[in-house]
C-alpha cells in the first residue's frame, strides 16, 4: 500500500507560514492618496505591519537607505519578506491576491471577472489618476517643478470630470461596491481618487457622493486615513 501525506497537515503547515510571512511586512510613506491605498487594504485584510511615515517631496525618499530600496524615490513602498513592490496599484492587488479570503476582499477567480476587475482598476490608474487628478497636481502646488499651466488644469479637470460621470450609471447598477456586496482594489482605488477630486474641489454627482458615501463607513477606510494623514489628527 502506497503511503499518502495528511492533507490536513500540509494546509496546517502552510496557514503557518502564511501567518509568519503577515509579520514581516513593511510599508514606506503616509501624506498622499496612493500611500493611503496600501495602509487601506492592509487594515482591510487586518493585518499587522511595520511602517516608515516618510512624505514625498521631503527628502526623505532621498536619503542612501531608501534609496537602495526604490531608486526611483517614490512612495508608497511596501517590502513583504525579501519582495518589494513600489507602485500602490500593483502593492494593494498583491496583498488582496496574497492574504485575502472570500469574505473579505472580492478576489475574483474566473477569467471573465478579473476581466471586469482589471477594467475597473486600469481605468482608474490611468484615466482617472495618472491622466487627470496627477496632471493638475503637476501645474498646481508643483508649479516651480513643472510649471504653470492653467489650460492643461482646466482640461485634466474637466476629463476626470466627464471620465466619471460616464461610469456613474455602471457604478449605480453594480451594487454596494464595484465587484458587488463586497469591496475589492478597484474600490480603494476608486474610493482615494474621488477623496482627491473633492480636496480639489472637482464637483461629483450624487451617485458618486452616495458611492463615497457608503465606502467612508468602513472602519478600515477610517483607520487607514488617520494613519495615513497624521496631520488631520
Amino acid at each position: 500500500m502506497s503511503s499518502m501525506s495528511d492533507p490536513s497537515k500540509k494546509s496546517s503547515r502552510a496557514d503557518a507560514a502564511a501567518a509568519a510571512m503577515t509579520n514581516d511586512l513593511t510599508l514606506w510613506g503616509v501624506g498622499t492618496s496612493r500611500t493611503m491605498r496600501p495602509h487601506w487594504m492592509l487594515l482591510e485584510l487586518g493585518l499587522e505591519y511595520k511602517f516608515h511615515a516618510i512624505g514625498s517631496r521631503t527628502g526623505e525618499t532621498k536619503t542612501d537607505e531608501f534609496m537602495r530600496i526604490n531608486p526611483r524615490h517614490k512612495i508608497p513602498v511596501l517590502r513583504h519578506g525579501s519582495f518589494i513592490l513600489t507602485e500602490s496599484a500593483a502593492i494593494i492587488q498583491y496583498l488582496s491576491e496574497t492574504f485575502s479570503s472570500p469574505e473579505l476582499i472580492a478576489v475574483p477567480r474566473d477569467a471573465e471577472s478579473r476581466a471586469a476587475l482589471n477594467e475597473w482598476c486600469y481605468f482608474i490608474a490611468t484615466e482617472l489618476d495618472a491622466g487627470s487628478l496627477y496632471v493638475m497636481r503637476r501645474h498646481v502646488g508643483l508649479e516651480h517643478v513643472y510649471g504653470a499651466a492653467p489650460k492643461v488644469v482646466e482640461a485634466a479637470r474637466n476629463y476626470f470630470m466627464e471620465n466619471a460621470e460616464a461610469m456613474a450609471p455602471r457604478i449605480a447598477k453594480s451594487g454596494r461596491y464595484l465587484m458587488g456586496d463586497r469591496i475589492s482594489v478597484a474600490d480603494i482605488l476608486l474610493m482615494t481618487c474621488l477623496d482627491w477630486a473633492v480636496t480639489d474641489r472637482i464637483p461629483l454627482s450624487d451617485t458618486l457622493h452616495e458611492y463615497r458615501s457608503r465606502v467612508a463607513s468602513r472602519p478600515a477606510y477610517q483607520k487607514a486615513l488617520e494613519r495615513n494623514f497624521p496631520a488631520r489628527g
